[in-house]
């Protein structure tokens, strides 16, 4: 179970903080395509009782924090975030200025708290019906949109 959080967690964050790099050559509807295929593979990811919505408890910080805090010190730098999200994409911006939103202590990483407020808000944000649960087309609406307070 601790491995599929893991792997959930990851997917999670790259969600979450990840602006997708696509070939700029794609046409709209490949790249629509391409999003909805990617968001519906880590909606099926997190979901973790396979009941077809995300709880809260499937979109945990907790899980989160543990995987990206390599060094075991209770902050996530820009490169342990990226040693778990993976390499950044060519023409992306980078992890430190992708992090800015959420380090409201502007220390260059993000602590337990900061990443768990990081995480309510965008679940917030993707449960428009606010019934405390995400769906795949709640997901599918917020995937690799940014949240703006």
């Amino acid at each position: 179970m601790r491995t599929f959080l893991t792997v959930a967690a990851t997917f999670l964050l790259a969600s979450g903080f990840a602006n997708s790099a696509v070939c700029q050559t794609q046409s709209a509807a490949s790249l629509d395509a391409d999003a909805d295929a990617e968001s519906e593979r880590r909606f099926q990811a997190l979901d973790a009782d396979h009941d077809g919505l995300l709880s809260k408890y499937e979109y945990d910080s907790d899980v989160l924090m543990t995987v990206a805090d390599a060094n075991r010190d209770g902050l996530v730098s820009p490169e342990e975030l990226e040693q778990a999200l993976g390499p950044q994409a060519p023409g992306t911006k980078s992890m430190a200025s992708r992090m800015i939103a959420a380090d409201l202590d502007r220390d260059g990483q993000l602590n337990e708290d900061e990443l768990r407020n990081a995480m309510e808000l965008r679940f917030k944000w993707l449960d428009r019906n606010a019934d405390g649960n995400l769906d795949l087309e709640e997901m599918r609406a917020g995937f690799g949109v940014r949240v703006r307070p």
